[in-house]
């Protein structure tokens, strides 16, 4: 009969687990994890009751009297695991004292494995210690005088199994734990680097369109300034003057549209206007001249080997600069603009004679923010400010192998 009990056992042990998981996916989602505990205790009581039919037919009351309240307690099984465990050891105990040999004894096994899969280790070796106990008083009682070091070691077995299966489910739980948090963090720092990247961006898009659009209108206004003052006592020099807010505009025009065909893939100004370039400092300097404003340029080195991006940097570096000394100078005040390229190194200095300097104080903008963030992109630094002997000053120094590297 203790065989008999036993291989109903192993049974049980291999196929109520797959009963746990089928019944929590169907009902996870609908019902609370009391109602499928419950649900769960019913099915495991029908089953227990039908694994001993003939004895509930000759003692139903002492059947149902020992198996209900030895599955009931596994309604609160995740709530409670250790405390529902010793409430089903007593009974077995009590069982043990009448001499009643039943299948309900398997659910303890159940017991076991739940408080191995949702307690510490010290319960579980408690529990474990409190099971074994009682395999070996079943031992003595009920199995054959010749076998009863078989009968110990084969229900130790599935105690052991029991608990083996319990702690891997607590680990394989911890570990989706863990993973579901880390999945959640990565989200989060997906989610707030999407969010820098999206500042980065509309930072620099705000830092391209100040340079075009401010350089450009500032060049524009001189001009057409120019123009009203000579219209009556030269009128080919305010004609002039005119053609040069007129081709000003233009070049404003294909700029923004250069800059925003870099935004859009299905631009086809991106590939027929390559972004400005050290070799632009020129016509530059020819535009701010025809503005009012005397400027010398001067290039040192080849900047040939220089990143197009950095020489982009010190494209906008010297118009910023320029577009701040034709606003904020008068008339009279000429510039110099000096730029030195290195193999490691370009260096920029932007220089005027007027009297004051170029920003008076109280000056905000995007103007020198830009600039520096556009040094610093080449881990450089930016300085801006008064001459000592009079005018403003701006000098950058851009580390190209630093930001290759």
């Amino acid at each position: 009969m203790t065989y008999a009990y036993a291989g109903a056992a192993r049974q049980w042990l291999e196929s109520w687990r797959a009963l746990v998981v089928r019944v929590r996916l169907r009902a996870r989602a609908r019902l609370s994890p009391r109602t499928v505990d419950a649900l769960f205790a019913a099915a495991v009581f029908l089953a227990l009751t039908g694994m001993a039919r003939r004895p509930l037919h000759d003692h139903p009351w002492t059947i149902v009297g020992f198996t209900a309240p030895m599955v009931a307690p596994l309604v609160w099984r995740r709530r409670a695991p250790l405390a529902v465990f010793l409430t089903m050891s007593a009974v077995a105990f009590v069982q043990w004292l009448d001499d009643v040999r039943l299948p309900a004894d398997i659910a303890l096994l159940i017991g076991l494995y739940t408080v191995a899969a949702h307690a510490s280790g010290r319960r579980v070796r408690a529990a474990i210690g409190v099971l074994q106990g009682g395999v070996l008083l079943a031992a003595l009682r009920w199995a054959p005088d010749d076998r009863g070091a078989e009968t110990f070691i084969g229900l130790s077995a599935m105690v052991v199994a029991a608990s083996v299966i319990g702690i891997n489910m607590r680990g394989r739980r911890a570990a989706m734990a863990l993973l579901e948090e880390r999945a959640q963090r990565l989200e989060r720092e997906r989610d707030q680097q999407a969010q820098l990247a999206v500042a980065g961006e509309r930072s620099r898009i705000a830092r391209e369109m100040h340079d075009i659009v401010t350089h450009n209108l500032s060049v524009m206004v001189a001009l057409a300034d120019g123009a009203v003052f000579a219209q009556d006592r030269a009128p080919e020099r305010a004609t002039a003057a005119m053609r040069q807010v007129s081709t000003t505009g233009r070049q404003a025009i294909t700029d923004m549209r250069r800059f925003l065909g870099v935004l859009r893939a299905d631009e086809p100004d991106a590939l027929r206007h390559p972004m400005p370039a050290i070799a632009q400092l020129e016509p530059l300097a020819d535009q701010v001249r025809a503005a009012g404003l005397p400027t010398r340029l001067t290039v040192k080195g080849d900047p040939s080997g220089a990143p197009a991006a950095a020489q982009l940097t010190v494209y906008r570096l010297v118009q910023e600069a320029l577009t701040n000394t034709l606003k904020h100078t008068p008339a009279g005040t000429s510039a110099s603009v000096y730029v030195s390229c290195a193999e490691q190194r370009i260096t920029v200095d932007v220089t005027d004679d007027g009297p004051g300097g170029a920003l008076p104080a109280g000056t905000t903008g995007h103007g020198l923010h830009g600039m520096r963030e556009r040094a610093a992109a080449y881990n450089g630094e930016l300085t801006a400010g008064p001459r000592p002997g009079g005018g403003w000053q701006v000098r950058a120094v851009l580390a190209l192998n630093q930001n290759e590297a």
